[in-house]
């Protein structure tokens, strides 16, 4: 893994300076605040706090802070910044790790929100997360890189779909016959669009997501969908956020585009919502191998002679290069979790696209931060 080589030096300094220090300082360190110190002090958040000195606000070391309470806040898995600050409150060694000396010294409740809409305009955490996996890479060569989406519920209205002409018009042959033009697919448009056009491009707004869970059944929710790619380790190198509506496939070409300017990798792992020729090109071009599951709505027949071939080589125990470097797909499963269960996910209360995304990323820093330490412990 090439994220070890550049964390063993940071390991040991923590190891032997930091810990004895603030044992020295604060008194003994549970487990659970030691790893809480070392997420922190990998992802160094008050680095990327913008300085107000000469100018209105807050200091930057009141910033910085709280920009270190919100990633004890993933990282202790608190539903509500009133949690937050109750512990703030009332657990010394944490108000202290986070930067506060006395009780008096913690901001109100309504200053940590209007420095987290300020921390959501300027896309902090997506710019820490970025500093921390640069910083961690050694090589920056990955084995494998698994792409997938999860379901992130919001608590706001879905925003109301408006008819388009296209759907207006209910006749599509007497369409075909005046010989009108197919329009071009999102997918499409993307292979002739920069990164950041297409990020702009994908809707972004909270509405209604539609899918089919394991055992078969539909199932809806208000909210939006976050895609992620990982890499081996379970560390997620990017991710983006949009409408819960949004077919996985159109946001695969920025993903990986994005993940490209991260990481070397050589195999790219996504499921069958993935396939799509214009997908598995884009990834051959950037010289990795895609391992992509067919679609049977797509590919029928395929799908079956793959099930044939696949019944007929487990009868002489045999398994596909492919199908074992598929198994590895359950990394970004694995990443979708762990972000739900123990950083956050599933309580989101902030609303709006930067908020939500802003909120998830906070998350995002201290899972990240905390993989990464577990490779070389």
């Amino acid at each position: 893994m090439s994220f070890i080589g550049g964390l063993s030096p940071y390991w040991f300094r923590v190891q032997t300076e930091l810990f004895p220090w603030l044992e020295n300082t604060f008194g003994e360190l549970s487990e659970k605040q030691k790893a809480l110190v070392s997420v922190l002090e990998l992802a160094r958040i008050e680095e990327f706090v913008p300085s107000s000195l000469g100018g209105p606000g807050r200091t930057p070391k009141e910033r910085g802070a709280i920009a270190r309470s919100f990633v004890a806040k993933a990282f202790f898995n608190m539903p509500t910044t009133r949690d937050l600050l109750e512990r703030l409150h009332n657990d010394e060694k944490l108000r202290r790790i986070c930067g506060w000396e006395r009780v008096t010294d913690i901001p109100s409740e309504s200053t940590f929100s209007r420095a987290f809409a300020e921390f959501s305009t300027t896309q902090l955490p997506v710019r820490v997360h970025l500093g921390t996996i640069d910083k961690s890479s050694s090589d920056g060569v990955v084995g494998h890189l698994s792409r997938d989406s999860t379901e992130i519920e919001a608590r706001e209205k879905p925003k109301r779909k408006e008819k388009t002409e296209e759907k207006k018009s209910e006749n599509k042959e007497e369409g075909a016959k005046k010989g009108e033009v197919r329009e071009p697919t999102r997918l499409e448009n993307q292979r002739d669009m920069t990164l950041e056009e297409m990020v702009e491009d994908l809707p972004k707004a909270c509405d209604v997501g539609v899918k089919r869970n394991s055992k078969g059944h539909t199932e809806h929710w208000i909210g939006y969908k976050l895609h992620i790619d990982a890499v081996d380790g379970q560390i997620p190198v990017s991710c983006i956020l949009t409408s819960a509506s949004l077919h996985d496939s159109q946001v695969a070409l920025p993903l990986a585009e994005m993940s490209r300017e991260r990481v070397i990798n050589l195999y790219d792992l996504m499921d069958s919502a993935y396939d799509s020729p214009i997908i598995r090109e884009h990834s051959q071009s950037l010289g990795h191998v895609p391992i992509i599951d067919i679609n049977p709505r797509r590919n029928r027949d395929l799908k079956e002679e793959l099930k044939l071939e696949t019944r007929r080589l487990k009868t002489i125990n045999f398994q596909m290069p492919e199908d074992r470097r598929y198994n590895e797909r359950s990394t970004v499963e694995r990443v979708n979790g762990r972000l739900k269960d123990e950083f956050g996910g599933r309580s989101v209360r902030v609303r709006g696209h930067a908020k939500v995304f802003a909120h998830l990323m906070f998350g995002i820093i201290a899972l990240t931060a905390d993989q990464l330490l577990r490779l070389i412990i």
